[in-house]
């Protein structure tokens, strides 16, 4: 039987930092534990913190932050290697935009956000494809973060627990995790309504939905999307499987 380790490591200066692991896939293998992580960003990470994130063997993050973002809160850590994969944010832009036609309504929020979660497949695939390119290259633990953590490495994470088996009930699950954990900051959004703030602070599986349904449109299935779009046929699945799941 695997070990059953903490899924949430409450650090002062970051938030939501999971554990992937302990899921267990189709075939009854287990993800593994201490493997990938998953957080907001690691600009505000303690001295304590540092010294738990090294404990864990982190060697590397997975950065989807876009440009700007990243440059305003570079990673506290010196020596893990950090993998810019920009991911331009659009949310609190087209959100600003319909503001300045009409009042915004919380139905706005989560249709912005949906469209988000969409962009991610039709016009960001090639950052996650580079993503998986480097789960089959890099063995030592590692951590996937954007700036809250919960959107675009939320997508980044569900895709990683359905490359590797794991149930669809099971990862919707942990996607939701978020609204658990996540430490809401709404300074970048102060102007905008307190309806839609909420939303912004949140994960709700019609976002995740977003981004799946556009696979559907785009790719044809989930399948369709591992092999055409992010790279992966049986070998690197099995690659995949071999590195990340115990029996």
């Amino acid at each position: 039987m695997s070990k059953t380790l903490a899924r949430h490591l409450n650090l002062s200066g970051a938030s939501n930092f999971r554990d992937l692991g302990g899921y267990v896939t189709h075939d009854g293998r287990t993800v593994r534990w201490r493997q990938i992580f998953r957080s907001n960003h690691l600009a505000h990470l303690t001295e304590q913190d540092i010294a738990v994130v090294r404990g864990l063997g982190v060697r590397s993050a997975f950065d989807f932050r876009g440009v700007a973002e990243r440059a305003e809160a570079l990673c506290g850590m010196t020596d893990v290697t950090v993998h810019s994969l920009p991911v331009e944010p659009t949310v609190v832009a087209a959100l600003r935009a319909i503001a300045e036609t009409r009042p915004l309504s919380k139905d706005d929020a989560v249709d912005v956000m949906r469209d988000s979660y969409r962009g991610y497949v039709q016009d960001n695939t090639e950052r996650y494809r580079t993503l998986f390119a480097h789960l089959l290259e890099d063995r030592a633990p590692l951590v996937i973060h954007c700036t809250a953590g919960k959107d675009r490495t939320g997508f980044a994470c569900a895709l990683i627990l359905h490359a590797l088996g794991v149930p669809d009930e099971v990862i919707a699950d942990d996607y939701l995790l978020t609204n658990q954990f996540y430490k809401r900051d709404t300074s970048a959004t102060s102007e905008l309504p307190d309806h839609v703030r909420q939303v912004l602070g949140t994960v709700q599986a019609a976002f995740l939905d977003a981004a799946f349904e556009a696979i559907d449109d785009d790719y044809g299935s989930l399948d369709g999307y591992f092999h055409d779009g992010l790279g992966l046929g049986q070998a690197e699945r099995k690659a995949l499987e071999g590195r990340y799941l115990q029996a």
